[in-house]
């Protein structure tokens, strides 16, 4: 299936100068949305996942399902104030601006097997600070999955450490 035809280039947002990629239409769309978490949740292969630990806030919509496919728990990591437990912090940068994530620090056992997932890689700020979290928290980082990936941005570099796999890529 072709995603990108459901993936809406918005101009100047959040910010001018900002090439948005808008995934909404894909989500409106019952068989793309099916297919794609399909395909997320292939990417991961044969390995077992403990916990799909999925970003504020666009991250919430695929974690939760490609958790349930891989038989996995999910963990919110949230910006500040969200979470009403004892947390982790990190503080990182985006392509706009900087901002701080936040996970509850029981959300992630020792040793659990820990699948990481975003809707879109952009400069690697997000994905970056959250493998942080996860290893302050004692998981250890399977694998990274994304939506997509603008590869122009050269996120990829931030987590070149941990396999990492995009559906779609700009």
């Amino acid at each position: 299936m072709d995603f990108k035809r459901y993936i809406r280039d918005i101009k100047n947002f959040p910010k001018e100068g900002i090439l948005f990629k808008d995934i909404t239409p894909l989500l409106q769309d019952s068989v793309a949305l099916t297919k794609a978490a399909d395909q997320l949740a292939l990417l991961v292969g044969d390995v077992k996942i403990d916990k799909v630990v999925g970003m504020e806030s666009r991250g919430f919509i695929f974690g939760p399902i490609l958790a349930q496919k891989l038989q996995a728990g999910f963990v919110p990591v949230r910006k500040p104030g969200k979470l009403p437990y004892k947390k982790f912090s990190e503080s990182f940068a985006l392509e706009y601006g900087s901002d701080i994530l936040e996970m509850h620090i029981d959300a992630i056992k020792e040793g659990d097997k820990v699948l990481i997932h975003d809707d879109v890689l952009a400069t690697g700020g997000t994905a970056s600070a959250v493998a942080k979290l996860v290893e302050r928290a004692g998981g250890e980082i399977v694998q990274f999955n994304f939506l997509l990936e603008l590869e122009f941005l050269k996120g990829r570099g931030k987590i070149a450490n941990w396999t990492t796999r995009s559906l779609i890529s700009y």
